[in-house]
């Protein structure tokens, strides 16, 4: 009896082990398939000046918190945002003109600096579920929208525009002495300069 069951064991362990190589070597093993569709959708000229660039991160915490049974029906995810801010001038709206009589260049003056982007990326922890809620892809959108809103908020508080300006005057500043060693004169938003000319 003891060495019928010692042989239906070493049996079924053959039958098991043959099985799981079969498996594992002749069945084909899926591979993912990935496909990308890009589309050019518009390209139109800028005159952007980015003048300085902001390295941000942030840790934004998410929840929905149903009451009671909380692992039934609450979500929660930890986001780590890492996020490149550029702030400079849209040069769209300044004025040149060139007086040859006068060998002067009348500009008006630089607007006031703004952010042109904000590159960030998301790192997603933490996330837990309840059983019968789970995070959609519209909850992603909305976070991601969230955090880019957080970036841009913590972005107009810092010294970035400030220091925006300061790197604006060292441009003109650059570009006045080059215009001076040509023998020309360099006007900025001064009386006198387009605005009274036109």
């Amino acid at each position: 009896m003891f060495k019928k069951l010692i042989q239906m064991l070493v049996f079924l362990a053959v039958f098991l082990l043959g099985g799981w190589l079969s498996w594992r070597f002749f069945t084909p093993h899926s591979k993912p398939i990935e496909e990308s569709t890009v589309l050019l959708e518009k390209i139109r000229a800028v005159a952007k000046l980015s003048t300085v660039e902001g390295q941000f991160s942030e840790i934004y915490n998410y929840s929905e918190y149903q009451g009671f049974f909380s692992f039934f029906w609450d979500k929660k995810i930890l986001v780590r945002v890492r996020a490149t801010v550029s702030a400079g001038y849209d040069l769209e709206a300044l004025s040149l003109e060139a007086d040859s009589a006068t060998k002067t260049i009348y500009m008006s003056a630089l607007p006031e600096p703004q952010l042109l982007s904000i590159d960030h990326t998301l790192d997603y922890y933490d996330i837990s579920e309840g059983i019968f809620q789970s995070f959609t892809p519209e909850d992603y959108t909305r976070i991601n929208e969230k955090a880019k809103e957080l970036i841009r908020t913590q972005a107009m508080k810092s010294n970035l525009m400030a220091e925006a300006r300061t790197q604006a005057t060292q441009m003109v500043d650059m570009l006045r002495f080059m215009v001076e060693g040509v023998g020309w004169r360099l006007v900025v938003g001064e009386k006198g300069g387009l605005e009274n000319r036109q």
